[in-house]
């Protein structure tokens, strides 16, 4: 039984297919949604406030002081606007991922495998909460007025503009890869779903605030190890007219395309890993 699930959890491995599968999934749960248009538009306007309370503490911050780190508050308002909407993208594509040590442990898993249709797009798009959309509004609506402060404190030119756009892209791809390779280890682990979380939600926080506040070492881990600072940090600076940390030369700026491909490919090795490594509960 466990030899069959796996070799219907490796079927459809295709992109296309995957793509496809997650769209019908994910549009089958949007139409769900938009049956009670009054409770969505609540819980839409709900997660807008609450996550934007995370920015009201920088806005408390900066009424208590001039700068942060040698950045200012238009910066800071850069750097939050920037990984808001990056990580609000890649939690409304791949959110449910964070049920995925639940369904291994109680079993649900299995239901999912039996279908032959991609895994990850069934358990990615399973219960697509389209609510996550507030996130992403939230974080794009500073991200919009930081550029408005900035407009005259950034010598624009078509490399710095075309930036922005790059690094939200790129940054929720890398977010993306993290929560699949988060969800991967939970085939072995099941119960580290709060680890994973500590490097999406925890990254997310941490690129809130300039890389020039915390200790070189932890810059470095972000770059080098889990490669955080690629989906704002580096290109951030590079638009902000300001040097690379210590130790990162100044091409890194430009590397994240590259970093959000190498990352999707170690997600996608340790995702096929955890589906042949998996044993069915036989529920």
């Amino acid at each position: 039984m466990a030899e069959q699930l796996r070799t219907d959890g490796a079927h459809g491995s295709d992109a296309v297919e995957v793509l496809r599968t997650y769209r019908l999934v994910a549009a089958m749960w949007i139409r769900s949604t938009m049956t009670y248009r009054a409770s969505f538009a609540l819980t839409l306007v709900t997660s807008f406030c609450v996550t934007f309370f995370d920015f009201v503490v920088i806005l408390l911050m900066f009424g208590q002081v001039q700068g942060l780190g040698g950045f200012s508050f238009a910066e800071v308002a850069f750097l939050y606007g920037t990984t808001g909407t990056a990580f609000g993208l890649a939690d409304l594509a791949l959110g449910s991922l964070q049920r995925m040590g639940r369904r291994i442990r109680d079993g649900s898993l299995d239901v999912f495998l039996l279908r032959p249709v991609p895994l990850l797009a069934q358990v990615a798009a399973d219960k697509f909460a389209l609510r996550r959309l507030g996130r992403v509004l939230q974080g794009l609506m500073v991200l919009v007025w930081s550029l408005v402060l900035l407009r005259h404190e950034v010598a624009w030119s078509w490399g710095t503009a075309l930036m922005v756009p790059a690094m939200v892209v790129c940054g929720a791809v890398i977010f993306m890869a993290v929560m699949v390779l988060g969800a991967s280890t939970q085939f072995w682990l099941q119960d580290a779903a709060e680890v994973a979380n500590s490097f999406t939600y925890g990254g997310n926080t941490l690129l809130q605030y300039p890389p020039t506040i915390f200790a070189q070492d932890l810059v470095k881990g972000v770059v080098f190890v889990v490669p955080l600072a690629f989906v704002n940090w580096l290109p951030a600076l590079y638009v902000l007219g300001r040097p690379a940390p210590a130790g990162v030369p100044s091409w890194a700026a430009f590397a994240s395309p590259l970093v959000a491909l190498a990352c999707c490919a170690v997600a996608g090795l340790a995702w096929r890993a955890g589906v042949r490594s998996y044993r069915s509960t036989g529920s």
